[in-house]
């Protein structure tokens, strides 16, 4: 049987208007008000993420499809698990000489994401967390839980109804992995909310951890 605890974490909340979607960026990663700019600079000096041009990292900010797709092949290093021979996909809405064009490629031909029906990648368009951590999850490899165990751990949750069926395992996945920033107020996962880059940090600084403590059991039981 092995167990993991469920994430609790402190959380601040920025509210941004897009369209119906309330941004929810928390704060992460411990107590100390130091930790969450230490975890950021790590991340930013190891190349997963980068400042803005104005110096500032901006952690309310969401993340889009580009900055996802070019987070996720630094991150797992989608290159090297596909042929250099590999044909390029037709891209309706991505010119060759978009700045992520080629990583967009990459996550498209490892199917980590996918082109719409109308065969656009929409590279500006924001990612939502159930969507961002999806990717994540999958880009990972850690969709490994049965149906039983999926319910067990999502039931957990008020809002786990708000989950598209397309994701549940893999935020399943991502919670007993400890990937996954809970709002301790409410014990909400916010699915349907836009991810930020401060919740990216805090999933980029919890994959982190692992791989320098790979022996980290999780506390959800398992059967």
């Amino acid at each position: 049987m092995f167990s993991r605890k469920i994430i609790s974490l402190c959380s601040l909340v920025f509210c941004l208007e897009a369209g119906s979607l309330a941004v929810h960026s928390q704060e992460v990663l411990g107590s100390r008000s130091d930790t969450y700019e230490n975890r950021t600079a790590e991340i930013i000096e190891m190349g997963l993420m980068t400042n803005y041009p104005d110096g500032q990292f901006h952690p309310e900010r969401v993340l889009s499809r580009a900055q996802l797709a070019t987070i996720l092949v630094k991150t797992f290093g989608l290159d090297q698990r596909i042929s250099e021979q590999e044909n390029n996909l037709p891209l309706s809405d991505v010119p060759n000489n978009h700045w992520a064009v080629k990583n967009i490629q990459i996550v498209l031909k490892n199917s980590i994401l996918h082109l719409d029906e109308r065969g656009r990648f929409l590279p500006d368009q924001p990612v939502t967390r159930a969507a961002g951590l999806a990717a994540f999850a999958q880009a990972y490899g850690i969709l490994y839980l049965g149906d039983a165990e999926i319910s067990r751990i999502l039931n957990s949750y008020p809002d786990s109804d708000r989950i598209p069926d397309w994701a549940r395992r893999a935020i399943a996945s991502a919670i007993f992995e400890d990937l996954v920033n809970i709002d301790p107020t409410d014990n909400r996962l916010n699915p349907d909310r836009l991810m930020t880059r401060a919740d990216m940090v805090y999933t980029l600084s919890q994959y982190l951890a692992k791989q320098e403590n790979p022996g980290t059991i999780p506390t959800i039981p398992l059967d």
